[in-house]
């Protein structure tokens, strides 16, 4: 069984509310009742008044908001049982978030276009798992693997250039960290590797073969122009000044697709220049084909049958039945004298 709105089942905090004020009324009406005359003269007035209907009408009426409650909560029934198989691959997007990525000779900067690129990636997929590293000076993870495009969408929309403290550019150390970052399933993996190329690290060598020994393919997306640019510094998205180096001259950061092409080659895989996301997305269409897919999951799925009409029914039954009670006393009941009515 399964309750699809679970939200709507606060409100059935709302009963003992109910139950509350009746009381409090029936208390009030009852002094009033008597301020106003004796209970003899009452009994007189009233022969036929109930004290038992009205707590009969509003347990009635509970019962009917609380089959309304459930009704709006839909609960579920599963039905049926399948086992699907799921095939894809594995996808770790590693995303240069390096000062230089600011630059913004790719409009609207470096880092932004790496974004939409791996965010227009994200919507070609079907069964594939995806994860995301972002890295600098160091690699750090922002998303395991994962089926939830949803949730990968939400880590990439939040990454920037302050999430990692160390300065630099470390490409062997993304290469690195996705080595280890695919589970163990024998799933085919690749890794999107994005960067403007500028890499201020060695080691590069000792990572692609622990790649090539883990059979990883990789496509590396080259963002940026080899003219360069300067890396403004903004407060408040107004820019106040330009990256300046240790001889106090502003700096100049310019696309390396050197380094990213011999990336691609010595893992068979595939480089493209970024700066158009509709380039970049077919090239990883084209390199995704050439991929046998995998089956990496088995999933069982219950389709439920929502029962809310039988909770709606039962409301409206009840509430039907509650107009047919009134406050006076029943014929067979007085008879019986269950709550000793008769004095």
């Amino acid at each position: 069984m399964n309750i699809e709105e679970i939200k709507y089942l606060n409100l059935l905090f709302i009963l003992p509310a109910l139950v509350v004020i009746f009381f409090v009324y029936q208390f009030w009406k009852i002094r009033k009742q008597k301020r106003f005359a004796q209970a003899r003269l009452l009994n007189q007035l009233s022969p036929e008044k109930s004290t038992f209907k009205p707590i009969l009408k509003l347990a009635m009426l509970l019962m009917a908001l609380v089959a309304l409650i459930l009704a709006l909560a839909n609960p579920r029934i599963g039905t049926k049982v399948e086992t699907i198989k799921r095939e894809g691959i594995d996808i770790v997007f590693a995303i240069d978030v390096s000062k230089s990525m600011l630059a913004e000779d790719v409009a609207p900067n470096r880092l932004e276009k790496s974004k939409q690129i791996v965010s227009q990636i994200i919507n070609t997929l079907g069964a594939d798992r995806v994860g995301i590293i972002a890295y600098a000076g160091t690699a750090f993870p922002t998303l395991p693997i994962t089926t939830d495009y949803s949730a990968a969408k939400m880590f990439l929309q939040q990454m920037n250039t302050d999430m990692l403290s160390s300065k630099g550019t470390a490409i062997s150390e993304a290469i690195y960290m996705a080595t280890n970052f695919f589970d163990d399933a024998e799933t085919n993996k690749l890794l999107v590797l994005i960067s403007d190329g500028e890499d201020h690290e060695m080691g590069i060598a000792e990572a692609l073969q622990e790649a090539k020994d883990k059979k990883i393919k990789i496509l590396t997306v080259g963002v940026g122009t080899e003219k360069g640019s300067t890396i403004p510094v903004k407060i408040g998205g107004q820019t106040q000044a330009y990256l300046r180096d240790l001889n106090n001259e502003v700096v100049i950061t310019r696309m390396n697709d050197k380094v990213l092409k011999e990336i691609a080659a010595e893992t068979k895989g595939k480089y493209v220049l970024g700066n158009n996301s509709k380039q970049a997305t077919d090239a990883f269409k084209s390199l995704l084909n050439t991929i046998e897919k995998t089956q990496f999951e088995a999933q069982e799925v219950a389709e439920y049958d929502s029962k809310f009409q039988w909770f709606l029914a039962v409301a409206f039954f009840l509430l039907v039945l509650d107009m047919f009670f009134f406050e006076r006393k029943t014929a067979w009941i007085r008879k019986l004298n269950l709550f000793n009515e008769k004095k």
